[in-house]
């Protein structure tokens, strides 16, 4: 399955809720990452691991497709 397929295919709730979740965490590692304050050199360490993390969860909720899209496609190439 191309990835265009798989971006535009629909997601399913479950990996659309734990994308939205991943999206608020990013936010806020980005936040904390970029405040103009002076942090603890461990929270930012952290910030920037929970950043990663979570810009990693968003975009495998993102390309997760329903089992039954997956079914139909299964003799396409992956390119």
């Amino acid at each position: 399955m191309k990835v265009i397929h798989r971006v535009t295919a629909p997601t399913p709730k479950f990996f659309k809720v734990l994308r939205t979740v991943g999206m608020v965490l990013a936010a806020i590692g980005g936040t904390v990452l970029a405040a103009p304050v002076a942090i603890p050199a461990t929270i930012v360490h952290v910030a920037g691991y929970l950043t990663v993390a979570a810009g990693v969860v968003t975009a495998v909720s993102q390309l997760t497709i329903p089992e039954a899209t997956a079914a139909k496609t299964d003799g396409d190439e992956v390119e």
